[in-house]
């Protein structure tokens, strides 16, 4: 009796034993940032992605864990030869992640060393088409160029490459050595052209005030030619008007003119007057007198 007990116990306990073995071998629960591959018999069932999945026990084996994080591939240095025959050494860095895990496990062995081989490649390939000085203007362009071709070689392998960098483009010595010299050789140049310039507008701006100057005194000289016109025509009018008179006292005026002149020296001259230039005062005085 009592070994009938203790069968019937080692029976409940291996079946309550069975039990919860099959329900640790058909509950699987995926973290949020992986996925995992299920195989039966040998071959790919299933991908089971994050959450509680089911699948059935001892016909179903998880085989791969995959993390569908994005990951970076170490930095790498590759050679590569311009368009132009440069020598530069180019240090890349990939970012991808795995979408489809289930062509990563069974289509590619090393997906580190594939993308790093397939980048090298590419590449290569993108600098031998453009001169240096391309390459270092236009980098942004080059990058996005290099993660397309990247995507398009991996996308068989269930892969997602998310960003794609260039972090240095290094040259030889000898090349930095050259490269320099036609620097500094490119800055002699504009500096030369600075300073012929600013001897060119220097040269502009003197003949500018030359060229003012002398308009400034054509046109003082067009004012006097205008003014002296002018009195000519006011004298000629009042001749016409008035007759001999007014001539008279022009003359008379500039006759007193004169005097005043000669009277205002320093005292020390001596001036000897005819008697015909006497009278000729006199008259002009008479005729001051009479015109005021």
């Amino acid at each position: 009796m009592i070994e009938d007990i203790l069968s019937e116990n080692i029976v409940l306990l291996v079946a309550a034993l069975f039990v919860i073995i099959v329900i640790f071998k058909g509950v699987r629960i995926v973290s949020q940032s992986e996925k995992h591959v299920v195989e039966r018999f040998g071959r790919l069932h299933s991908v089971l992605g994050p959450g509680i999945n089911f699948v059935v026990p001892f016909l179903d084996v998880v085989r791969h864990k995959i993390s569908i994080l994005e990951r970076q591939l170490p930095t790498a240095s590759q050679d590569a030869i311009t368009k132009d025959n440069v020598l530069v050494q180019v240090d890349t860095s990939v970012f991808y992640r795995i979408t489809e895990p289930e062509k990563t496990v069974y289509r590619i062995r090393d997906v580190d060393g594939a993308i790093t081989t397939t980048v090298a490649g590419i590449v290569r390939a993108q600098i031998g088409k453009m001169d240096l000085d391309e390459v270092q203007a236009n980098r942004a362009h080059l990058i996005e160029t290099i993660k397309n071709s990247v995507e398009d070689a991996v996308d068989d392998w269930g892969i997602e490459v998310t960003r794609a960098e260039i972090l240095d483009v290094n040259l030889d010595q000898q090349t930095r050595q050259a490269m320099l010299q036609q620097l500094n050789a490119e800055r002699a140049r504009r500096a030369q052209v600075t300073e012929a310039e600013g001897q060119k507008r220097a040269v502009e701006l003197h003949a500018d005030a030359e060229l003012y100057e002398a308009e400034q005194q054509a046109k003082a000289r067009r004012i006097s030619a205008d003014a002296e016109a002018y009195a000519t025509q006011v004298v000629a009018q009042a001749i016409k008007e008035n007759g001999i008179e007014a001539a008279q006292y022009q003359v008379a005026l500039k006759q007193v003119e004169a005097l005043n002149a000669l009277g205002n020296g320093d005292g020390k001259q001596t001036i000897v007057l005819p008697a015909s230039a006497l009278e000729a005062f006199g008259d002009a005085f008479k005729l001051l007198k009479g015109g005021s």
